[in-house]
């Protein structure tokens, strides 16, 4: 499995004078079984991207493929690539409308057609993954935590069974315990169920922490396709973008910069710990 951009444009507006490209050129390949991370500014074109990913816009120009098929072919479904690549929109609890967790988590894959009791497995094994508790299945998502929430919402999207997930701010307004928890379950569902996942954040500790790659965007432009040590090397072009480092990397160039011999080469903490022994201990 794989999703190719191939020179990707996308144009909002486009018989107007208002006419805005939100997507120039784009063009990399997702292979199955990745661990992604997309950053950049507010009206880079992440969102617009993420939405090719699984039909719900296609390109103004250039192709998206997904196993080697044009998604823009009239023959192709949407329908199927739809169930194959999962999209959680950010604050994806807003999308939560039926009376019982159990039902919400129900809804995607009963709209696929299935036997009651395909879809009722798929929804018990979706909010197993997410680590729903028995007893919460048939209470209303709306008396729930947002972390809570969340995950009910991923649920229902992994009762699709897709093989590759899109999240798109996943921690947005949650607080430090749901946040990790939720960056956990993510991890978990890459490392162990092997689902492709692609990380939409603000959070450049997070892609960090997290992701094996990192695609930066900014003004509808890939600018950087690269591994997170590579990318976080760009510091001057991703602060003139209006994006930062990882907090541990500020603090290993303030070190270099006060004369300890260390590595600048850092984005997480753990190398940052494994480094400064080294100095210490030497």
């Amino acid at each position: 499995m794989s999703i190719i951009f191939n020179h990707v444009c996308h144009s909002y507006d486009t018989d107007t004078q208002l006419k805005t490209d939100a997507l120039k050129d784009v063009s990399f390949k997702i292979d199955d079984g990745e661990f992604v991370g997309l950053i950049g500014h507010t009206g880079s074109g992440k969102s617009t991207l993420v939405q090719h990913m699984n039909g719900l816009m296609l390109p103004t120009s250039g192709e998206v493929y997904f196993d080697g098929k044009d998604i823009s072919d009239k023959e192709y479904s949407l329908k199927e690539l739809r169930s194959n690549v999962g999209l959680v929109f950010q604050y994806p609890e807003h999308q939560l409308f039926e009376a019982t967790v159990f039902e919400d988590v129900c809804f995607g894959p009963k709209n696929l057609g299935l036997e009651k009791k395909e879809v009722e497995l798929r929804a018990f094994q979706a909010l197993k993954l997410v680590g729903m508790k028995e007893e919460l299945f048939y209470q209303s998502p709306f008396d729930m935590s947002g972390g809570q929430k969340r995950r009910v919402a991923i649920a229902g999207v992994l009762a699709m069974k897709p093989r590759v997930l899109v999240l798109d701010e996943p921690t947005a307004g949650l607080d430090p315990k749901g946040r990790d928890e939720i960056l956990e379950l993510i991890k978990k569902l890459h490392d162990e169920e092997k689902i492709t996942i692609v990380l939409v954040s603000h959070s450049m500790d997070d892609v960090a922490n997290y992701a094996q790659r990192i695609l930066v965007m900014n003004k509808g432009e890939l600018i950087f396709d690269d591994t997170p040590k590579n990318v976080f090397k760009h510091v001057n072009e991703l602060e003139q973008m209006g994006l930062a480092i990882p907090q541990v990397t500020y603090v290993m160039h303030a070190l270099s910069e006060a004369g300890y011999d260390v590595s600048t080469d850092i984005s997480t903490l753990p190398e940052a710990v494994t480094e400064i022994l080294r100095i210490k201990n030497r």
